[in-house]
């Protein structure tokens, strides 16, 4: 029997009849400020789970469904999310720095305010809003950013090679010693300023429409 546990008071918030968490149904599963640091996930559905300020730290999310899971303020560093699916989650004020989300998808995720810094996003369907993120660092090569906000996010130094920006919002971004070689859609991005607010949960992907 497996017991997660609130990583900060240690109550028990699930059991599972189960050695293991991988592959595990858990959507719609009530986690938040669990502690699941350095636990393998890999392929777990937790589809609209709440895992706000939840530890991931190091864990392994592998092909995880994480479609509307709320993941607000969670601790993600160095989690592996590669191929993983976060479509339409709330992920604002997460900490992500360096965590690997190659291949993953978060089409219409809220990332406000998130920590990417260092992280690999690399081939990743990156439709979602960023605004204010920290992205200093990431390598964003060949990410699908057509649509998305990046408004005041922060992507010094980050490596856009072959990214795709079209009619993405940059106003207010930094890009200061990015890496911009064969962007695609970058005459297409646009500078509109759009309003910068924390959106209610269920709502995140409305932020810039």
């Amino acid at each position: 029997m497996i017991e997660i546990k609130h990583r900060i008071s240690s109550v028990v918030l699930l059991q599972l009849p189960s050695s293991r968490l991988d592959g595990q149904k858990l959507d719609r599963a009530h986690l938040a400020e669990a502690d699941l640091a350095g636990v393998n996930l890999s392929g777990t559905n937790l589809i609209c789970a709440d895992l706000s300020k939840a530890d991931l730290r190091r864990s392994c999310l592998k092909s995880a469904l994480l479609d509307g899971a709320n993941l607000e303020a969670a601790l993600l560093a160095g989690a592996d999310l590669t191929d993983c699916r976060l479509v339409g989650a709330n992920l604002s004020w997460a900490k992500l720095r360096e965590a690997v989300l190659r291949y993953a998808f978060l089409s219409g995720a809220n990332l406000y305010c998130a920590d990417l810094t260092g992280a690999d996003l690399s081939m990743a369907d990156l439709r979602a809003n960023f605004s204010e993120a920290n992205l200093a660092e990431a390598n964003l090569q060949g990410a699908n950013l057509s649509g998305a906000n990046l408004q005041g996010a922060n992507l010094e130094r980050a490596n856009l090679t072959g990214a795709n920006l079209t009619n993405a919002n940059l106003f207010g971004a930094k890009l200061a010693a990015a890496v911009l070689n064969k962007v695609v859609g970058w005459r297409g991005a646009t500078s509109r300023p759009v309003p910068i607010r924390a959106a209610p949960r269920k709502e995140w992907w409305r932020l810039w429409n």
